[in-house]
Formats: structure tokens, sequence, C-alpha cells
């Protein structure tokens, strides 16, 4: 694992850092703008006085935190793997290139010493799991890993009730950031409350330095919904969910290939609103995170 040396040094002398995951880079965005607005999530995390870390996988070696030309690799390299947890050992004995998942990334920025992540929206449940038993390496990976996750809750391709049913089940802890309700990644409530409503950063921190005197090891969930003005219109959510949807059973994609079909559906059939929602929620989890991040360094 190399630690780039002003995260090295932000972490020795207790300032906080924000890690960030790279798939959202590699999968999650349209690869003509990805670098950009990676760069500008890291500038959000800087703007609050706090230092971003992207971690991915090159040439061998786990990266916490990437130079330009790493990044622009990971943004742009068509061989780079969607890398959980199970494929490191693979992806860095074959010295691909891998672009960490938020179960991944969780991983390794816990075994960095980095306490405070941010990404776009939580995998989860997938619908249908009854039979195809299809859940994301998120939740399991969050049941024992204790980080501070800031997302827009789960996408909403997603089965949301089964999802925060398994949230509860693993004991991950969950809170809503100044909202009672759970948020829908592009869409503000996805129809279910969360158990726990914190007002600012200060008290996300508190619950985190609580939990930690207890030892608990899940990880803390911070749902915070997409900014007022920024969600897509709910018709225009729905309708393109339920034709995204149909076109994946038709396809039979599965596995880890349905959540990026399933964006990338968006982005394609939604004339670019899903893909500003996307960016504009990532944004929005940046800044919290690094005031979590800057609250947790006041004992």
């Amino acid at each position: 694992m190399i630690i780039a040396e002003e995260i090295s040094t932000a972490l020795h002398e207790g300032r906080g850092v924000v890690a960030l995951e790279s798939t959202i880079i590699s999968h999650g965005l349209p690869s003509n703008s990805s670098a950009r607005v990676a760069r500008e999530i890291e500038a959000a995390v800087r703007s609050c006085g706090a230092v971003p870390a992207t971690i991915a996988i090159l040439d061998g070696q786990v990266r916490v935190g990437l130079d330009d030309r790493a990044l622009d690799r990971i943004a742009t390299d068509a061989a780079v793997v969607k890398s959980s947890i199970r494929d490191l050992g693979s992806v860095l004995a074959s010295r691909a290139l891998g672009a960490t998942t938020v179960a991944s990334t969780a991983y390794l920025a816990h075994r960095a010493g980095i306490r405070v992540f941010a990404t776009g929206g939580l995998g989860g449940v997938h619908r249908g799991a009854s039979t195809s038993f299809d859940e994301s390496a998120d939740l399991p990976a969050l049941a024992r890993t204790p980080v501070a996750l800031v997302c827009a809750g789960v996408k909403s391709i997603l089965d949301v009730e089964a999802t925060l049913e398994r949230l509860e089940t693993l004991s991950v802890g969950l809170v809503g950031y100044r909202s009672e309700r759970f948020p829908g990644f592009y869409i503000q409530d996805s129809g279910y409350a969360v158990p726990w409503v914190a007002q600012t950063a200060v008290e996300i921190a508190d619950i985190l330095f609580a939990r930690d005197a207890l030892g608990l090891e899940q990880a803390l969930v911070v749902a915070n919904a997409i900014p007022d003005g920024k969600e897509m219109a709910r018709e225009m959510h729905d309708a393109t969910l339920a034709a995204a949807l149909r076109v994946l059973q038709e396809k039979k994609i599965t596995g880890k290939d349905v959540t990026p079909f399933l964006l990338g559906y968006f982005h394609e059939h939604t004339n670019g609103v899903s893909l500003q929602a996307n960016i504009d929620l990532v944004l929005n989890n940046a800044t919290l995170a690094a005031g979590i991040a800057r609250a947790l360094t006041v004992a």
C-alpha cells in the first residue's frame, strides 16, 4: 500500500482525511468527463479543510491518493477492473488496473487509518434477490469495517426496503443528515424512514466517538440526500427506471455488471439530467464528509 505523502502527513498530524472510491471514475461517469469530475470531488473536500484520498490499484500496488496521471488512467483505460474486496488479491498479483468499489474502498481506507469515506450511492440488495441471491458486497463489508460512509442512500435501482432490513440485521449504524427520510440517490425520498437524525457534522462525529468507545466494528452510514432543487423529477425517474429494468431483464445482465448498466441507461435516456444529479450528490457528500472528518480531529 502506497499512501501519498500529503495524506500520510495529514494522518500523522491528526488532520481530517476523506477516502474516495475510484469506481465512480471508471464505471459511474462517462470517461470524457470523469477525470474532471473526480478532481472537482477532491476540490470539494479541500474547500472544507480536509484532505482527499482517492483509492485505486495501479501496477501491483494499492494507491491511497492519486496524482493526475494515475487518475487519468483510471478514468480512460478501458481495461480497468471493477474491484471489490474479493478481487483485490487477483488484481494486485496480475498487476492489473483496478478501480475500487464501496466495499474495497472502505476496507482499504480503514487499513490506511482513514475514518471517513464519501461516495455516491451505497450498494445493496438487488430486486429479485429472493431467487437470485444478488446482494452487493458493500453490505457485509460495512458490517465489519468501522468507517463513516457518507452516501445519498442506495441507488433507486435496488430493493431499498430489503437493503434497509439487511443493514439492520448486520448492525450497521444508520443516521440521516437533516432528514427523517432515507434518500434514493437521484431523488430525496426513497419512501422509507431513517432511525436517527443528525443536524450537524459535529453531531455525527459525536456518534462516531461513542461507537469507538464501545469498540463497535460496524460502519456508520450517513444518509445525505441530494440537495434541494437538484433531484430528478419523480415522473422522469420512475419511467426511466421501469424501462431500464425491462432492458436489464431482456439482456440477462447480472452480478457486478448490473449497476454500471443501469447508471449508463439513466445517463443515456435522461438527456444528461441523471448525470448532473449524480455529480451534484457526490459533491454534496464530499462536502459533508470533509466536515465530519474535521470534526473528528477535535477531541
